[in-house]
């Protein structure tokens, strides 16, 4: 029997459109983890070296870089909550995503853990353990809380331990290719620092890993931060209407990694953060705004951009007026004048294109 090209080229649409969802849930799921688990450093870093070397300082100091090391888990476990599985299903994606993160390292004085992980190997291992998760269903009947946790950490897991050196390798070339840009003349040094860094932090790569393996400091750092600060502010603002108070908040006090979802599936989102982040990296040149290789890729999230930019600076009244500028007042104006320009003007983006979901 002969089917025609008019029947199956809607089922094909009805997959596609499965598809999208399913991979805009994961994405969703894994910023949530992501936020949830690097907000808390970022919001009290630099409220801690105010306290430097007392039992507070190192309490609170260990346990928010801890959790940093707990995203994988944390990721698996939000991607399980927006899919409402239940709690077995959710943590075996979490322990699948945990192994092959390469937040956990062997050595021969035994395990170590640090850092977050590789992010584009977490993301990719959460589409694996999901769409396993969902395949097997049922599968294992009373047997499941045995055998399910098992069968996904070897099939997922394993996977993951396969990918995980390759995506590594990505992750590093593509910091080789930003380093190029410290070659360019200074604006154009701020202008494409500000912009590559400005899709880095909403990204599945870590901008700050980036900014230290490639060492990037002085004004190169200044202009990466002035960059975020901005898409930051842009994202805050064009998404307001839609999101909730704390959600909004959270893009540029905690990190804008929370639209990685929207930004990955809807292009459109990367024009005017890019344009705005690529005239705060020139603003930022210009005004000799610098920085570290630590605090490079944080833009406003615990304020450790504009700080470090005041206390690498000549502490004076000008110094003062230049941070104040370039990571408050220009990126809120600039970030206004592009909701305007994109969503009233020209209206190519709406306020529902920047919804967050699963919050």
């Amino acid at each position: 029997m002969t089917i025609s090209a008019a029947k199956v080229i809607p089922v094909q649409k009805h997959y596609g459109v499965r598809i999208k969802k399913f991979i805009v849930a994961v994405l969703n799921g894994t910023s949530l983890g992501i936020v949830m688990t690097l907000i808390p450093g970022a919001l009290v870093n630099q409220l801690l070296l105010l306290f430097s070397g007392t039992p507070l300082a190192t309490n609170v100091s260990f346990m928010t870089t801890l959790i940093q090391s707990m995203l994988p888990i944390v990721a698996g476990f939000s991607v399980g909550q927006i899919f409402k599985l239940s709690a077995i299903d959710s943590g075996s994606i979490a322990l699948a995503i945990f192994v092959s993160s390469g937040a956990v390292t062997q050595t021969k004085a035994g395990l170590v853990i640090s850092g977050t992980g590789v992010i584009l190997n977490i993301l990719l291992i959460a589409v694996v353990a999901t769409a396993l998760v969902k395949a097997t269903g049922n599968m294992f009947g009373h047997l499941k809380i045995l055998l399910q946790p098992l069968m996904v950490l070897l099939i997922a897991g394993g996977f993951g331990l396969i990918t995980l050196t390759p995506l590594k390798a990505v992750q590093t070339l593509i910091g080789e290719t930003v380093a190029y840009a410290t070659d360019l003349t200074p604006l154009l040094l701020g202008a494409f620092l500000g912009g590559i860094f400005a899709f880095l932090i909403v990204s599945p790569l870590s901008s700050v890993g980036i900014a230290m393996a490639i060492n990037l400091t002085g004004v190169g750092s200044g202009a990466a931060n002035a960059g975020i600060v901005v898409a930051s502010f842009t994202l805050a603002a064009m998404g307001s209407r839609v999101n909730p108070i704390g959600a909004t908040l959270a893009h540029f006090i905690g990190s804008p990694k929370i639209q990685m979802a929207n930004m990955l599936t809807k292009p459109k989102l990367f024009i005017p953060t890019t344009i705005g982040a690529m005239i705060m990296g020139m603003v930022a040149t210009i005004l000799n705004m610098t920085g570290t290789p630590f605090s490079a890729g944080f833009g406003f999230s615990g304020l450790i951009g504009p700080l470090t930019a005041y206390t690498t600076s000549d502490k004076s009244l000008t110094a003062i007026v230049s941070v104040i500028l370039t990571f408050v007042i220009l990126p809120l104006v600039l970030s206004f004048l592009l909701k305007w320009l994109f969503m009233t003007k020209i209206k190519l983006i709406r306020s529902e294109d920047l919804k967050i979901t699963g919050l």
